[in-house]
């Protein structure tokens, strides 16, 4: 449960980008590539402002994922991705009032109650090295020595 702080960033800046790029492309309306050149079209969406501030938070999302991963179990880690579901439907229902009916509650209920579940496995307690709280993984790394078959 150490790296839970950690995961729950990587969800919510997930999230937050999520958000920012629906903002940025909302205030762009919608797309067309008639009569445009296609990378100057495509280079005007992602230096927009709302959209090119989301994809630098999926930047520092990513970051901090790989920083989970490195002290974390990936069966462990990654469905707590799944939180950040819940976190765009519950800001978008308030700041784009998008809908957020009986079927997507439902939806977002078994997602909460599946991370939970998954939370309850500890599998963030298994560190890599000894010494972090849990069990040491094991690693082999192989050499190209190793793959070719070479002994020295």
């Amino acid at each position: 449960m150490k790296y839970i702080a950690f995961i729950l960033f990587t969800v919510m800046t997930n999230a937050a980008a999520q958000l920012m790029l629906k903002q940025g492309m909302m205030s762009l309306g919608p797309i067309s590539f008639e009569g445009v050149n296609p990378i100057i079209k495509l280079l005007q969406i992602v230096f927009s402002p709302w959209v090119f501030l989301g994809l630098c938070t999926f930047v520092i999302s990513m970051a901090s994922h790989l920083y989970v991963l490195s002290k974390v179990e990936l069966s462990f880690a990654y469905p707590f991705l799944s939180l950040a579901y819940v976190v765009v439907a519950v800001f978008a229902y308030f700041v784009f009032r998008e809908d957020l009916n009986a079927w997507r509650i439902a939806g977002i209920a078994f997602i909460c109650v599946g991370t939970v579940l998954i939370a309850q496995s500890g599998g963030a307690d298994q560190g890599h090295e000894p010494g972090e709280g849990g069990k040491a993984t094991q690693t082999t790394s192989l050499s190209t020595d190793k793959i070719s078959g070479t002994v020295r």
